[in-house]
């Protein structure tokens, strides 16, 4: 699956309406994200079921606010509208394939009733 754009206006739709939504949160001008880019693009090709989308910060800069983004690249990964993963930094393959097959195990549900 190619990646898709992030903005304000098809956020909710698609945080809310997807199983697992992977976010790459970005900018043109930022180093590490553009060595990221090609990592989150080959990784989405490998999971179909899983919705990849990149939100380029300085377009959606109140998108990135809502989300608290205070550092490019951050990946956050959702599971049915929750946010279950939120980390800065680039990701190697490995690393992202490997969240994801941890993301697809996870539980909401459980988590949800052991925090009470």
């Amino acid at each position: 699956m190619a990646t898709i754009n992030l903005t304000i206006e098809n956020h909710k739709q698609i945080t809310e309406e997807n199983e697992i939504v992977i976010l790459d949160f970005w900018a043109e001008w930022c180093g590490p994200c553009k060595m990221f880019g090609p990592v989150f693009e080959k990784v989405s090709e490998k999971h179909p079921d899983v919705v990849f989308a990149k939100c380029d910060t300085q377009q959606e800069q109140e998108l990135g606010s809502a989300f608290r983004i205070r550092s490019i690249p951050t990946v956050m990964i959702m599971k049915q509208g929750k946010v279950v993963f939120n980390q800065s930094g680039v990701l190697p393959e490995s690393a992202l394939d490997d969240l994801i097959k941890q993301i697809k195990e996870l539980n909401v549900n459980e988590i949800e009733e052991q925090a009470g």
